[in-house]
């Protein structure tokens, strides 16, 4: 076995071997989806022609995605570097980019997994999404939103030596992240400054990309936007995590 076989193959069973990961990566996100489902149950945005659904669902949806790549990477990279599994791997013939790469396929795997799940209860009659007729653009706004968030993880997982301090950083940047770019309540019913700086943020191309393929809202210049916006954050959080990597506490 080759040793990124290995490594994605090490990746995968941590993945989905610790209960509390499963749970959060799966069972969190539909708890969103059913909490605000039950609150706004058929009712509609004003002057929009949509319902709170077609909202909610694809930024719940971005959330978790996001969410379950920036952990993932971040709590592996820490643990492994912990327990001096990076320095060993430094030592043989397996390169940096078998390590990112291969948690990269795992998260890739995960996100696929985590939307299938939850888009097949989000189109139950009792929530009342409809798939629009592009939802296989959601495909490439996955690989990206996966791609850009395990970029931003390795970074939290550089800084970070504990796991109290993954979950600290890591839940600074994403749970903010996630009222402020539209994931849990409409961008149109909140205040212009807050649009305004939502177009800083990572998540929000998430959630434009995810609401075109899933529902049709907005139009193909959003979608292609929000895919570049994707890939630029990818590129720049990648420079940045390659040059912050340790391969342990001591370097």
């Amino acid at each position: 076995m080759s040793a990124y076989a290995a490594l994605t193959r090490a990746s995968f069973k941590a993945s989905v071997r610790d209960t509390a990961t499963v749970f959060f990566t799966f069972a969190f996100p539909l708890l969103f989806l059913i909490t605000f489902g039950l609150i706004f149950q058929g009712r509609e945005v004003d002057d929009t022609g949509y319902h709170y659904i077609d909202y909610i669902a694809p930024g719940v949806l971005s959330w978790g995605v996001a969410n379950a790549a920036l952990f993932g990477v971040a709590f592996s990279l820490m643990s492994w570097r912990n327990d001096d599994l990076l320095r060993l791997i430094r030592l043989s013939p397996a390169s940096i980019w078998s390590v990112l790469n291969s948690r990269a396929v795992v998260s890739l795997l995960v996100s696929v997994l985590q939307s299938v799940l939850f888009i097949g209860v989000a189109l139950l009659p009792f929530f009342g999404l409809e798939l629009h007729a592009n939802w296989l653009l959601s495909l490439p706004v996955l690989v990206v939103a996966v791609s850009a968030f395990l970029a931003l993880g390795v970074i939290v997982g550089n800084f970070s030596n504990t796991p109290e301090a993954v979950a600290a950083i890591a839940n600074c940047i994403i749970v903010p992240m996630a009222f402020i770019a539209g994931s849990f309540f409409p961008l149109d019913m909140m205040p212009g400054w807050i649009e305004a700086v939502s177009r800083a943020l990572p998540l929000r191309y998430v959630n434009d990309g995810m609401s075109y393929a899933l529902n049709g809202r907005g139009d193909l210049t959003d979608y292609l936007v929000a895919l570049g916006a994707l890939v630029a954050y990818t590129v720049g959080f990648g420079a940045i995590a390659l040059k912050t990597f340790r391969w342990s506490n001591k370097s």
